[in-house]
Order: structure tokens, then sequence, then C-alpha cells
């Protein structure tokens, strides 16, 4: 026997309205039990976000200073540091190092090398990528500040990489003073590759076999199979790989402060390390704050860019 809807020309009854009111009221009421687990992720949320957030906000129309009268009673001045800060010469250029090291090594740098890698271990021997996986991994398991002396030790005057280029009569420079922005590009990508490998390892895994033969007897190559069968269809990984390592990329400090403390006379000094200096070397935690503000904003900016290409992404898949 087949059931009619209502708009095959069936009339609603009462008892069939009042069911699907008491499923309604029903449904309103469950809805504050089905938030209850919500409540204390909300609460870390407030806690250790939104809570620090504010507090940077708050100083940063303030002027707040680490030490004298300024640091028990700072007085509010509105925007006074942002106006201080967008006539500073040293904004541009420390967002446009900050841009540089983003893009360099989190976007270019430990996506590329990650997939890379991650392919490259799918179709070797088990041994050997066992060995390189297990290498590629202690970069990234070492402190930051461990990995800061290693970049350092490896590209200084007289560093490791000097002594191998001296040692078939080449004479390095001073890697950290004549090319800044590039050993703590290069140092970064060398620790964060491994997390980047490990996402796209597993994303590749889940890829069907079965569509990657189909493509080989189409005739495809190894090239075309992953450009136009394998990129697609992990491309919602790479998405969110790509926002997560350029978010913890833009807050790196530890390694470039170790490496170049932003050196020589500002050339690669990021956001971070900038806010450091004026807040602490300084004592300036209104102004320190102002440029935590900024930094935030360039955050949200480079997130807003992946998740609007996430979802064009997937609205053409």
């Amino acid at each position: 026997m087949t059931a009619t809807t209502p708009s095959q020309g069936e009339t609603i009854g009462p008892a069939t309205q009042n069911r699907s009111a008491r499923s309604a009221r029903t449904s309103r009421e469950a809805t504050p039990v089905r938030a209850l687990p919500l409540v204390p992720a909300v609460g870390l949320l407030l806690i250790f976000l939104a809570g620090p957030i504010g507090w940077a906000l708050a100083g940063s129309l303030s002027n707040r200073a680490l030490s004298g009268p300024r640091a028990a009673n700072p007085e509010f001045i509105g925007i006074d540091n942002f106006t201080r800060l967008f006539a500073d010469p040293a904004l541009p250029v420390s967002i446009g190092v900050t841009v540089v090291f983003v893009v360099g090594s989190a976007v270019i740098g430990q996506n590329v090398l990650g997939m890379l890698l991650a392919v490259l271990f799918r179709a070797g021997s088990r041994p050997v990528a066992g060995t390189v996986g297990v290498l590629v991994v202690v970069a990234w398991v070492l402190p930051e500040i461990v990995a800061g002396f290693i970049g350092y030790a490896f590209l200084s005057a007289d560093g490791t990489l000097n002594q191998l280029l001296g040692a078939v009569g080449i004479e390095g420079p001073n890697w950290l003073y004549a090319f800044p922005v590039l050993a703590i590009v290069l140092a970064n990508t060398w620790r964060g590759t491994a997390f980047s490998m490990m996402i796209y390892r597993a994303a590749l895994d889940d890829v069907s076999p079965d569509v990657i033969e189909s493509s080989m007897l189409d005739g495809a190559n190894a090239w075309q199979r992953f450009r136009l069968i394998t990129l697609p269809m992990i491309r919602g990984t790479v998405f969110t790989n790509l926002m997560l390592t350029t978010l913890q990329t833009l807050s790196v400090f530890t390694l470039i402060w170790v490496m170049t403390a932003g050196g020589p006379a500002g050339t690669s000094s990021t956001l971070p390390v900038l806010a450091y200096t004026e807040a602490f070397q300084f004592g300036d935690i209104g102004y320190g704050n102002a440029i935590a503000v900024v930094m935030l904003a360039l955050g949200a900016v480079f997130s807003v860019l992946y998740v609007v290409s996430l979802r064009r992404a997937g609205d053409r898949a």
C-alpha cells in the first residue's frame, strides 16, 4: 500500500498536527540539554582565547608601561598607540618580513616539502621511508629554542655550512647577517615540515587505489594522476593544513630571536619580535599590545582567505 503525502492532496488530520507540535516542543526543550556538553569548551575559549585578546585590546588603548608609575596606574589614551604605530617606519618593514617569513616557510616551504616527502614515502621502500621519516620528525619534536640554536650553529659565519663550503674551496658569507630572512625561513621550514608530511601522508593513504589504477589504465602519467586525481581529492586537507601552519608560523618568536634577534637593523624583525622589543626591551606595554593587535588582524586575514578558498573548493566539488 502506497502512502500519500500532503502534497498529493491528503489533508493532515488533528492527530498528525498534535504529534508534530509535540515533536517540535520536545526538540525545543532538548536544545539546552544538547548544549550542556559545549559549556566546558565555551568556558575554556572565553578564558584562554577571548580573555587574552580582550586584555590585548584594552592594553593597546592605554599607556601601560613595564615599570614606573604607568605600570601600576595606566591611563586610557584611545587610539594614540595605533596612530603612533602606523606612523612608525618599522611597521611596514615588519609586516613585509612577517608575510615573507610565513609564505616562504609555511605556505611554500613546509607544505610543498611536506607533500613531496609524503608522496615519496608512499612510493618508496619501507626502510628508506622509515629512516627519513624519523629524521624529519626529530626536527619537529625539538623545542623551538633548540632548533634556533641548531640553525644558528649551522648558518653562522664559522658554522657548519661554511665549514663544509670551505672544505671544497668556497668561502661562504655570514648567512645570518647577509641573508637573515632566508636563514630564518630555512630554519623554520626544516623544523616544521614534519607536521605537514604526517598530515599529507595520512590524507594520501585515504585516496582509493582503485581510482589511481583506473587513471593509470586511461594512460595518465604520475604527474597527471597527482594533479588531476590525488590533489583534488585531498584539497580539503591541503587548505586546512595551510591554515594551521600559517597561524603557527605567524606566532614564531623564539627561533627568530635566537638566530638573529630581529637584526641586523630590524631586517628580520617579524611582528612578534617587534612587539617583544617594544614591550619588554623598551618597556612600552601599551605600544607592544597595539602591535599584537595588528598581528591578530593579520592572522584573521590569512584565516578568512583560507576559509573562503576552502568553501569555494567545496562548492566546485
